[in-house]
């Protein structure tokens, strides 16, 4: 059994300035080719290392062909993405003239990914693939939770496997999901049907946090109809609504074996409950203060502020500085921001060496809805090139690069200056620069929640804060032109 493998996996914000180019792919999570695929994501928490694992338990043969990871930023150039696209498709049709027609070809993608005169970029990577091997060989698809499905991929794919973990840190199972369904289909166990549902909806953030509640009543509702007769898979996708794509917004799909029926109506008895529900799935935003006040009163430290609406993990620039500038206003001590994105002081801070102090402007230099920069009189407490080994559980097993980056202290305020656009998912970058990130009473991170995977550990209060920045979760502040349906809590206002 031969089945092939690979993607090109991209979360783009339409909202972002910052094209997205095969340079990102190179110098982000990285473009690997045939076995360096193998070689980099074997024993790893991500999709394709549990395609790995689903190819050493079903002993089939698993034949890489193109992986490419850009971290989240704007629009992918056009031309950058056909020429990976065209790369992936010609090493799959020499792997068929040299051994002949794949049994089935598994593939590892975003669901999020917009490319330069293509909205549904995942939609086109599937249906470029399916037009080289043809219609009868399974192609079955792993996507992110934040993903905007769309009709076009599921009539692509044979089955769609979507994250059930936010933070996902079901990369590898949901692999070896996909692995399982791909051979049962080849041995002619099942027959996959999918349906979609798609919901007006935009999900708020930090109600989709698996661990806690309300999200994880949705994913045990999501289980218990897993264990139906005849059912093989459920997918919610919640949406990324800084895609100003025709298909934001939520999704249901359910994949039944052999039975159409049973998929739609299962399609549409869980979204009817989600829509019933929608007002758990929303929270107003909260600012900056509030939440300091809020975590003071409390009086559990850390007081953690996730800063949703500048998370690098979803496009934003990572310099916008409202929480930067509230820290020195309030004179807080013990007060740490991982990251803001920028590579001019991160150089000015190696230039004049740790220990010594330097006169910049920190972050806003993307765009003014970031914020204009913050002038620090800052010491230089440590310096690095970037390398660092993530330690899980998000990304276990794999090694990272932030780039030229700077560990900065004014006073009790500390912000660690990067190159890399990439939201911390713990405390191990910050730890290689000597910062003992439980020590801090006050930490700001730029991420949405993938952080909670080892920030919640030992966070005495966790806030998200829509401080200034692209990515606002107040909806009605995002400029969508192609959006083509009204969506709760936008133009249908919540009840309450």
């Amino acid at each position: 059994m031969r089945i092939a493998t690979g993607g090109i996996s991209h979360e783009t914000s339409s909202f972002s300035r910052v094209p997205t180019t095969i340079d990102d792919f190179e110098s982000g999570f990285g473009l690997y080719r045939g076995p360096e695929l193998i070689q980099r994501f074997t024993n790893s928490n991500i999709c394709t290392g549990g395609f790995i694992d689903g190819a050493k338990s079903h002993g089939f043969e698993l034949l890489p062909l193109l992986w490419g990871f850009a971290y989240p930023s704007g629009l992918i150039v056009r031309e950058d993405y056909e020429s990976l696209k065209q790369e992936f498709l010609d090493r799959l049709k020499r792997l068929e003239q040299d051994g002949g027609p794949v049994d089935g070809v598994l593939l590892d993608l975003h669901g999020a990914m917009v490319v330069e005169g293509i909205d549904d970029g995942d939609g086109d990577f599937i249906e470029s693939v399916r037009n080289v091997v043809g219609p009868h060989i399974p192609i079955i698809v792993t996507f992110d939770l934040h993903a905007n499905h769309t009709q076009r991929r599921v009539d692509a794919a044979n089955a769609i496997v979507g994250f059930d973990t936010f933070p996902h840190v079901d990369m590898n199972e949901r692999g070896r999901e996909a692995a399982d369904l791909i051979v049962r289909t080849i041995r002619g166990e099942i027959r996959p049907v999918m349906w979609l549902h798609q919901l007006p909806l935009f999900w708020n953030t930090p109600t989709q946090v698996t661990t806690i509640a309300p999200m994880n009543e949705v994913m045990q509702r999501i289980h218990e109809l897993e264990t139906r007769p005849g059912m093989l898979s459920i997918t919610l996708a919640t949406g990324f609504p800084w895609s100003d794509v025709p298909d934001v917004g939520t999704s249901v799909i359910v994949v039944a074996d052999d039975n159409e029926n049973l998929a739609r109506s299962t399609a549409e008895e869980l979204s009817s409950w989600i829509w019933d529900n929608r007002e758990r799935w929303h929270c107003p935003p909260l600012s900056v203060r509030d939440a300091i006040h809020k975590g003071q009163q409390i009086g559990r430290f850390p007081i953690v502020l996730a800063d949703h609406a500048d998370n690098t993990g979803g496009g934003s620039p990572g310099d916008s500085t409202e929480i930067l500038r509230t820290f020195i206003e309030l004179e807080l001590s013990d007060s740490l921001i991982l990251y803001i994105v920028d590579p001019e002081v991160a150089q000015q801070a190696h230039a004049a060496g740790v220990g010594h102090f330097i006169n910049v402007e920190v972050g806003g230099k993307s765009d003014p809805i970031q914020g204009p920069p913050v002038m620090m009189n800052a010491e230089v407490m440590a310096i690095s090139n970037g390398d660092f080994t993530y330690d899980g559980p998000m990304y276990a097993g794999l090694t990272g690069n932030m780039g030229c980056s700077a560990w900065l202290k004014q006073n009790g305020v500390s912000v660690v200056v990067v190159t890399a656009h990439e939201q911390p998912l713990g405390p191990a970058f910050a730890r290689s620069l000597g910062i003992d990130c439980p020590s801090m009473r006050y930490i700001a991170v730029k991420s949405a929640a993938h952080f909670r995977a080892s920030f919640e550990r030992f966070a005495g209060s966790i806030f998200n804060v829509d401080a200034e920045a692209i990515h606002t979760h107040d909806f009605k502040k995002l400029p969508y032109k192609k959006r083509t349906r009204a969506v709760f809590p936008v133009e249908i206002p919540p009840r309450s």
